[in-house]
């Protein structure tokens, strides 16, 4: 059954089948079911899908065909009304796509691969009349059917393809002038097209402009307007995209430069109204493109607030339905912005002053605007209708509105406080009388608007490409509509079809053309023009004749995964022309036809309605046209779908316990999921308390906004499933002590789907008892199948459940042999063959027997064979020793034998090594490192398992010692490892003689000894010395004693002696070396510095070095009388006085840093100062922790001690007045237990603090003095002018005759000299300026001391004279001066309220 081009595009689009039966109304009258494949119109369906190809034209008269026309535009409006979707979804088809890995759908194939549907191709029908239309020939009957061609690159090389506008700036495109013109033009074809431009109806030639520039490889325009005059650009441009196949025009695209023109200029407007009168405030922007945006703001950018009272009309208008007192203002401004330059113009203030001497009372609504009882609007469909209805009155009116004869639309919304009504995207059912209401308490006024709704020209179907073979007849529709009813215009290449040559097999009939019997050759790009009054819209349709081979673009081997039970579509997408044939095979034996099982759709895809395990395999798609054949394979599998066998429960769980969600899931084991834990279908919160297992959701220490429903998604890549349950929590009550118990047995159990070796079991789980359960056993017989359950939880197990009732399956065959099956000799000449038993589960039936085969490896011989039962093991006696067996061991029982069994190797039993190895030689490498070589033995002489070979040695003796010196030997073995030949001897001792012997060792035991062998160690360093220690220690000398090494290594050459001098911070003096023969042992070292400690370092050596060191310290005697120093206070330190009798002291043997020879400590010293007590001493030890330490005279308290390291005083602070301390210096070093000490020293701290304030000293009394000084110096000035004034000295008119300008008075506020004045005369200054108020000032005595000390420019002349501005007392000015008060400057508030 062929399909029509537009049902096909469907499918394709869909990814579904034909169209089913008893949905075709096309063919006028004449046709309401599926015709017979071949016949004329009635093969095809496609009014359903909305493509208006007109196949009644070519089947049905032509009172038929207007009448059907009619009856399909009745219908579209009725559509519309009711909202319906113009391509519904066909019934047989889901809403959404069905389960599907990869691109099964046929919608997904064209998302994925880009394909473009290039239209309906026409065939000639096979009958020769329609035969439901008598008198009709079949000449131009369609067979229509689809073409898709990929836009892959490498199927599109060597097609050719007329031009395709793919992008085009829009009809209407206003420009920036402060921007470039881009008028954008872009096309496709092959070969690639050419680009060319109209305005304003002719030719547009870009060479001559050096501004206009065109992209390459495009149409694209771009306009250079910098420095030149926009508007020199504006018009009407059109491209043209041509190839040697046709040629493609785009829109007429209207050029429109945007202009915000300025305000015309306007006096000042002053509006004087009565209180509660309406008013409007007129804005009359200028008219900009586009339009302004108009706002009211004040002076100060604050936007004016609107109310039900105060509004703003769409033409920017300020209404106010009544006046209030609080309307007066002055700056009434309104704003208009141009978005496009985002400029803003400024209207004048409007001046509005409310007058209350008559106000207007309360009255019932009238309507403002629109004026009248009614009015008209047009509106265009697809645009915005605003209608407004603006009432005055008092009180407020409140608006209202209504739809006469019907309900207001859906999509209806009200702004501006209900005055406005605003649909958007207007249909022809927004069309009608619109009343709006204004009422108050008074009254209510109407006013009735008629909406009449017309139309630009839209697409019902615009004409698609069409792709068609050689001798093919095609069709192009152009079906619009709109209001008026648009006129059609059919272009060719950019050409009005009347002025094109006549074609006979061109065939125009209004809104169709018809091509037949198309050539190669024919290729051309047609347009439809459809326009009314309002508009038009323009489209480009190639017809492309191409002669193609098949190709499959479906990729080969795709794998299509879906889920049991669901349909499955496997795609087979393919181009050629004419249009490829599909035919399917499964396996590449088996011809799918149309079945229950298989749908076939036209565009190739292969539908599976139930697709089923056995569905699975490999399909081949065949596509076949007259001009060859492709096949490609894909493949199908079908999975197992998701399933969740536990849901999770519903929960009621106390505050701060915790709450356990199960989520069981059952899936195919090919595919990975993913489990999905929500709550109140949102993700779980980010909370470390919710933990999410493998199946299983827990929430820790519940609270009460953990409460809600939780939901467990599993999701595959297939498909998913899910469950809820909910959670309570409640208030956590006191309960007993939770006891934890055992869980009951299991109920319910029941054997269900029993099989010949298989059984499924299932029972309800019984309580718990507080411990969740871990496991579930299955205990049951082998041969009676009686199976009982049991649970296990933290503390035990349950009881068995009852048992099922009895199932006994029939006996067989054993299924398997014995595991573990080994072969071991445990003693020379027999060989132990093991094997784990088969359980009486495992045996499959009775008489069950062990036949255990053995065999000598790699030797000609029988299998030996023993049956046994009941048995894990058999010996084999008499066999060689160490010889490897082939063994397998088969299950037996009364109804046949297991599998052939698995070949194991074993080996007999192994007995000691025969042979000792040879040939050993020894390498001795240096001192205390040997290698030793051999030859190994034979494999047969191992006679076992070769575990490797142990060298034996031991040291005889040094060779230094003589043999009657001899120690006792030591023997020594290393273990090497596998069948080896050499091995080393490490750590051997120097300068000595050793005997060794080999044996080759297996698992039974240790062979013959290898020949005894001797070698011997060269000479190495010798060991340190014995001891090393310090006698008779003097003022000037040390003597040394020491002892050999015990181990010498060699011949002993002599010692080394090191020493160096440590001073009491541990530094380290000059070393001094001396060496001594082997048989000196002691030294006295004289000329050394009394009380100084000595660190001493002693090696021996031999031809081959020195060995290690041995270290000691000692101290030579101090020169001292007593071991306690005398305490002199008051005094500096003093020099230690020599002992009577030297005292030393020798360090312990472990330990390397000695004790101080005699007194640590000499002289102390006190002296007390403001800070605190001083102490000083003299120190010649050499202790790391020295500290001073002091307490309260007769206190039981513990002394208190201070860090004193490296120092030989410090300072006691805080120490409390009045009080007597005693004072010592201690000495400790952690490394050795005695302490050291000076005599305790007395200090009394002054009880009175002994520094006094020296007053003279302070700050404050020195600027007192300074203050005083300075005082008396102005009393002595003043006085002094005293004196000289009242004629007694003519200090005026010496100077009025002088007019010395350098003694000329300065003036206090602008820095120039005036004239003294008399200080009894009160007129003010010459040449000074008098305050502000025109006042002077005088309100205390001139002989003020304050009027004089503050005077401070006062100064005496050579003469005497005093020269100075000499006034009355200086007035403060209290008059400070106005400041200015500058108005804010304008800010450019509009953008943020646009």
């Amino acid at each position: 059954m062929k399909m029509s081009a537009a049902d096909q595009a469907k499918r394709k689009i869909s990814g579904g089948g034909p169209l089913p039966p008893g949905k075709c109304r096309v063919c006028c009258s004449c046709l309401h079911r599926w015709g017979a494949e071949g016949s004329c119109c009635c093969a095809v369906c496609v009014r359903d899908l909305r493509v208006r190809v007109r196949v009644e034209d070519f089947c049905c008269s032509g009172g038929e065909r207007e009448r059907e026309r009619e009856r399909e535009r009745e219908e579209r409006e009725r559509e519309r009304e009711r909202g319906t979707v113009s391509k519904p979804t066909p019934p047989h088809l889901p809403a959404s796509p069905p389960a599907q890995s990869g691109p099964g759908a046929a919608a997904t194939a064209a998302a994925q691969h880009g394909w473009i549907l290039y239209l309906i191709r026409v065939a000639a029908a096979r009958s020769s009349q329609c035969g439901l239309c008598p008198g009709r020939r079949s000449d131009h009957t369609p067979e229509l059917e689809p073409l898709e061609v990929p836009l892959d690159p490498k199927v599109l090389e060597g097609l050719p393809q007329p031009p395709t506008i793919t992008l085009q700036s829009p009809k209407d495109y206003i420009f920036d002038p402060r921007e470039n013109i881009v008028i954008h033009c872009e096309a496709k074809g092959k070969p690639h097209p050419s680009f060319s431009w109209t305005r304003n109806g002719t030719h547009f030639d870009i060479e001559k402009d050096s501004k206009v520039t065109m992209k390459p490889n495009s149409g694209t325009l771009v306009i250079d307007i910098s420095g030149e005059k926009a508007e020199a650009y504006e018009g009407t441009y059109q491209c043209t995209a041509h190839n040697s196949h046709g040629t493609a025009v785009s829109n007429n695209i209207v050029i429109r430069q945007s202009r915000s023109p300025l305000w015309s200029k306007e006096k000042d407007k002053k509006i004087v109204v009565q209180l509660g009168i309406s008013l409007v405030l007129q804005c009359r922007p200028p008219a900009g493109l586009p339009p302004p945006i108009i706002m009211w703001m004040d002076n100060n950018f604050q936007r004016l607030q609107l109310n039900p009272r105060v509004s703003q009309a769409l033409n920017g208008d300020l209404y106010f339905s009544n006046v209030l007192l609080s309307d007066t203002r002055t700056d009434y401004i309104c704003y208009a912005r141009f978005p496009h330059t985002q400029t803003i113009q400024q209207k004048q203030p409007i001046s509005v002053t409310v007058l209350e001497n008559s106000p207007v009372g309360e009255r019932k609504p009238a309507f403002m605007m629109p004026s009248g009882p009614a009015s008209t609007k047009m509106v265009l469909k697809g645009e915005t209708l605003e209608l407004e209805c603006i009432a005055e009155g008092l009180p407020t009116p409140n608006i209202l509105w209504q739809k006469d004869g019907g309900e207001l639309s859906k999509t209806v919304s009200f702004q501006n406080f209900n005055k406005t009504l605003k649909i958007s995207d207007v249909t022809e059912a927004d069309g009608g009388n619109y009343r709006c209401i204004a009422n108050n308490n008074l009254g209510s006024a109407n006013h009735i608007i008629k909406v009449t709704v017309k139309a630009a020209p839209y697409w019902i179907s615009a004409p698609r490409n069409l792709i068609l073979a050689p001798n093919e007849t095609g069709i192009l529709t152009c079906r619009v509509n709109g209001e008026p009813k648009p006129k059609i215009s059919w272009f060719v290449n950019g050409v009005p079809l009347e002025n094109v040559p006549e074609d006979r097999r061109r065939k125009v009939e209004d809104d169709t053309v018809i091509l037949s019997n198309v050539q190669t050759g024919s290729s051309a790009v047609y347009q439809c023009n459809a326009s009314n009054e309002f508009g038009y819209v323009l489209a480009n349709a190639f017809v492309n004749v191409l002669a193609e081979p098949p190709r499959v673009l479906t990729p080969s081997n795709r794998i299509y995964q879906v889920i049991t039970n669901n349909h499955a579509l496997l795609d087979c997408a393919s181009f050629g022309s004419p249009i490829p044939t599909i035919t399917w095979f499964k396996d590449n034996q088996i011809s799918i036809k149309n079945g229950d099982a298989y749908v076939l759709h036209e565009n190739g895809t292969l539908e599976i309605h139930v697709a089923q395990p056995h569905n699975s395999g490999k399909y081949t798609c065949i596509a076949t046209n007259n001009l060859g054949r492709k096949e490609n394979h894909v493949f199908l599998e079908v999975k197992e779908p998701t399933r969740i066998l536990k849901q999770p429960e519903y929960k009621v769980v106390q505050r701060g316990m915790k709450a356990v969600f199960e989520c069981k899931v059952k899936h195919d084991p090919s595919l990975v999921p993913t489990m999905t834990w929500l709550k109140d279908s949102a993700a779980l919160p980010d909370d470390n308390r919710f933990v999410e297992g493998t199946e299983s959701l827990t929430i820790k220490d519940v609270v009460d906004e953990d409460m809600g429903t939780y939901t467990c998604h599993m999701n595959t890549t297939l498909d998913h499933d899910s469950a809820s349950a909910m959670l309570t929590v409640v208030e956590a009550t006191p309960t007993p002590p939770i006891v934890y118990e055992r869980p009951d047995p299991p109920t319910d159990l029941e054997m269900t789907g029993q099989k010949e070796r298989s059984v499924e079991l299932t029972w309800t789980p019984g309580d718990e008892h507080n411990s969740p359960t871990q496991k579930f056993i299955i205990q049951y017989e082998d041969n009676l199948h009686r199976p009982a359950v049991l649970a296990l939880n933290n503390v035990g197990y349950s009881d068995p459940s009852q048992p099922s009732r009895q199932y006994r399956t029939n006996p067989a065959a054993p299924d398997e042999n014995p595991t573990n099956v080994q072969g071991e000799g445990t003693e020379p000449g027999n060989l132990v063959i093991s094997w784990t038993q088969l359980t009486g589960f495992q045996s499959n039936g009775p008489g069950l027997v062990y036949s255990v085969q053995w065999r000598q490896k790699d030797i000609e011989e029988e299998w030996s064979t023993k049956t046994v039962a009941n048995v894990s093991q058999f010996v084999v006696s008499g066999t060689p020793t160490y010889v490897p067996y082939e063994i397998r061991v088969q299950a037996i029982n009364d109804y046949g034998s297991a599998p052939e069994p698995e070949l194991v190797i074993g080996y007999s039993g192994e007995d000691v090594p025969l042979t000792a190895p040879d040939s050993v030689q020894i390498m001795v490498h240096n001192s205390t490192l040997a290698e030793v070589h051999w030859e190994p033995v034979s494999t047969p002489s191992v006679r076992g398992k070769l575990h490797g070979y142990k060298v034996y040695y031991h040291r005889e003796r040094g060779l230094h010692d003589s043999e009657e010196e001899v120690q006792p030997k030591q023997e020594q073995f290393l273990m090497f490892s596998g069948n080896r030949s050499e091995g080393r001897l490490p750590g051997l001792q120097p300068y000595s003689l050793y005997n060794l012997y080999i044996k080759v060792l297996n698992s039974k035991g240790e062979g013959p000894a290898s020949t005894s062998k001797t070698f011997e160690t060269p000479e190495g360093v010798p060991g340190p010395p014995s001891y090393l220690k310090v006698v008779d220690p003097s003022l000037d000398s040390l003597t040394l004693e020491w002892g050999p090494p015990r181990d010498n290594n060699g011949r002993l050459a002599g010692y080394t002696l090191k020493y160096q001098p440590v001073n009491t911070t541990s530094e380290l003096g000059p070393i001094k070396e001396m060496t001594f023969l082997p048989n000196e042992t002691t030294i006295i070292l004289n000329k050394l510095n009394s009380s100084m400690l000595y660190k001493f370092y002693l090696s021996a050596k031999t031809i081959k070095g020195s060995g290690p060191e041995v270290s000691e310290e000692a101290f030579t005697v101090m020169d001292t009388t007593h071991t306690q120093a005398p305490v002199v206070t008051g005094k500096g330190p003093t020099v230690p006085p020599h002992p009577t009798t030297p005292i030393t002291q020798a360090p312990p043997p472990t330990l390397h840093k000695a004790p101080p020879l005699g007194p640590a400590f000499g002289t102390v010293n006190k002296s007390v100062s403001e800070e605190g007590v001083v102490i000083s001493w003299e120190y010649f030890g050499h202790h790391k922790n020295v500290y001073v330490e002091y307490i309260v005279e007769n206190s039981k308290e513990d002394w208190k001690k201070e860090l004193v390291n490296g120092s030989h005083s410090h300072m006691l602070k805080g120490l409390k007045p009045g009080s007597t301390y005693r004072v010592r210096v201690v000495a400790r070093d952690p490394a050795v237990t005695m302490v050291h000490s000076t005599e305790e020293v007395e200090v009394t701290v002054p009880a009175v603090a002994s520094r006094q304030v020296d007053i003279a000293t302070q700050g404050w009394f020195i600027g007192l003095m300074c203050a005083i000084a300075l005082l008396i110096l102005v009393l002595l000035i003043v006085c002094f002018i005293k004196r000289n004034k009242g004629g007694k000295y003519p200090v005026k008119e010496k100077e009025d005759a002088h007019q010395d300008p350098e003694i000329q008075p300065m003036r206090e506020d602008d820095g120039t000299f005036g004239e003294y004045s008399d200080t009894e005369d009160h007129k003010p200054l010459k040449g000074s300026r008098t305050p502000s108020n025109g006042t002077v000032r005088r309100d205390e005595s001139d002989d003020s001391l304050v009027d004089y000390g503050e005077g401070g420019d006062g100064q005496f002349n050579e003469d005497g004279s005093f020269i100075g501005q000499y006034s009355g007392k200086k007035e403060k000015d209290t008059h400070e001066g106005n400041e200015s008060s500058e108005a804010p400057s304008p800010v450019n508030a509009m953008n943020s309220f646009v």
